[in-house]
């Protein structure tokens, strides 16, 4: 199994932290994953905003393939919409050189209302403009020439320099939550990237769709899908079962701020139905009831009820990929560095020494 660490730049749930110490405290981390056997380091991108600010995950990645020469670097994802894709390209490539094709390229849509106001953007026009420039940016990064004329993006036909030296094939990635969203990833030939925020059996209608989509699109088995995972590992569980509520359910709270779930807004954007959905489900649920449904799905505990989390897991969807965070919601840095030291000790090398696994389909 291939195993990320993600890094989300958070202060929500910190008292007094200061934006340098969350970036010093992340780039720690990932100096540990990095010599701890993990395969990828990952980011979001997020801007202004407590709940995450990464305004830039390329030119992070940037830093950290100088600093790790021999782990892969991820984006988790660049929001697309928030972006001209011919900058996004060059970026990339640009990466894509000096990492010597070790770049995971995600991308995203995004979904708060408040970063698309800061930009100046509609967010009823996200969906179109992802569809229109992830193709874009996509073939750009596989021919070294870029070209469009969508609604959006009326682009010349261009050359990348640098170049782009190294095929992307399976290295696209694409944040993956509604039907739309699903279906986007399915045309880009992308791995879907979906959060641990609610049981995995809701999860798998939508699974499924892509994956049928994706063999529908492109003839081929899909790519494996990739699971984000907001993880609390310790030696005893009653302390963790402790420590996950605490910190998980923080981050629940900070998604409920910073999406604005409990507001009514979701039911006038367009191609947002999904999130309108889950915002219902929020209210009537409460706050308590989705800081429950999130440790259902995310993983907590000892190595070995995380172990047992995955392999369940995995009996429900098959083989994936996985990208796991150690710090968010409050988490102390010595909780989220002894979680991912245990982590890498004992889960770790048991996930990278599973077999394939064979899909358990669900009833029609």
């Amino acid at each position: 199994m291939d195993v990320g660490m993600m890094m989300v730049f958070a202060s929500y749930g910190w008292d007094n932290c200061p934006d340098d110490r969350v970036w010093d405290e992340e780039i720690r981390l990932a100096r540990l994953a990095a010599d701890s056997g993990f395969d990828c380091l990952w980011s979001a991108e997020h801007h202004f905003n407590d709940y995450s600010f990464v305004p830039d995950n390329l030119q992070l990645m940037t830093y950290l393939t100088a600093l790790y020469p021999h782990i892969d670097v991820g984006t988790a994802a660049v929001i697309l919409p928030w972006h001209d894709p011919l900058r996004v390209a060059e970026n990339a490539a640009g990466l894509d050189l000096l990492s010597t094709g070790r770049l995971r390229f995600g991308m995203g849509r995004g979904l708060a209302r408040r970063e698309f106001a800061a930009f100046r953007l509609s967010m009823d026009e996200s969906r179109g403009r992802f569809d229109e420039a992830a193709p874009m940016i996509i073939n750009a990064l596989k021919t070294g020439y870029m070209e469009g004329d969508g609604p959006y993006y009326k682009q010349p036909r261009v050359a990348i320099r640098p170049r782009p030296q190294y095929a992307f094939d399976g290295r696209i990635y694409a944040v993956a939550s509604s039907e739309d969203s699903v279906r986007s990833a399915a045309r880009c030939g992308a791995h879907m990237v979906m959060f641990a925020d609610r049981p995995w059996e809701m999860r798998m209608p939508v699974i499924e769709y892509g994956r049928a989509l994706h063999c529908q699109y492109h003839g081929t088995e899909p790519p494996h899908l990739m699971l984000t995972e907001f993880c609390v590992c310790g030696s005893t569980l009653a302390e963790t079962e402790a420590e996950a509520r605490q910190y998980q359910g923080k981050f629940v709270e900070s998604n409920f701020h910073h999406y604005e779930f409990l507001g009514e807004h979701f039911k006038t954007v367009k191609g947002y139905d999904s999130y309108q959905q889950k915002a219902e489900i929020a209210r009537q649920s409460g706050l308590e009831g989705a800081v429950t449904g999130f440790m259902q799905a995310a993983s907590w505990g000892t190595p070995d009820k995380i172990l047992r989390g995955f392999e369940q897991r995995r009996k429900l969807i098959g083989d994936f990929e996985l990208n796991v965070a150690f710090r968010f919601g409050g988490t102390p840095y010595a909780v989220a560095e002894r979680g991912l030291k245990l982590f890498a000790k004992e889960v770790l090398p048991v996930l990278k020494s599973w077999e394939p696994a064979q899909v358990v389909k669900t009833p029609a």
